[in-house]
């Protein structure tokens, strides 16, 4: 049962690309662009509209553990949660911390792959409006924006 649990929760933070970039693009940048317009605007303020999807995402996680852990024929809930909690970390430490630098780091990209997938984002945020813009992934970018 333990391998099964590992390859859910794998599974889940693999197939959390696919479901942000569709949210991304579908979304974000469809008729919930009221929210997501705030993050592409500059601003000095330490939150913005676009934040609310952390939110949204991150109760969506705690109630699938939740229900996972209380009702236990539904375990595999629990760790499709983490695996959506982990690809939340990980967008979470790449996208605010690393690219929109929120958080203040040194950081300088040296793989390929850091750089690849950071081009992709200021690609993305060249433009400031709901339609037009291209590159809506998080932790993955295709070889085009070497």
């Amino acid at each position: 049962m333990k391998i099964i649990a590992l390859l859910i929760w794998l599974g889940t933070f693999l197939s959390m690309e696919a479901f942000a970039w569709l949210t991304h693009k579908y979304i974000m940048h469809g008729f919930m662009w009221r929210w997501h317009e705030s993050h592409h605007v500059h601003h000095k303020n330490a939150l913005e509209k676009n934040d609310l999807f952390s939110v949204v995402f991150g109760i969506t996680s705690t109630l699938t553990i939740m229900i996972g852990a209380e009702i236990p024929r539904f375990w595999p809930l629990i760790w499709i949660g983490l695996g959506i909690a982990t690809y939340g970390i990980f967008y979470f430490i790449f996208h605010d911390i690393i690219v929109h630098r929120r958080i203040k780091i040194k950081y300088k990209a040296t793989s390929k792959y850091m750089k690849r997938i950071m081009k992709a984002h200021y690609v993305h945020h060249e433009v400031h409006t709901k339609e037009g813009a291209e590159a809506f992934g998080f932790l993955y970018a295709p070889k085009k924006f070497e």
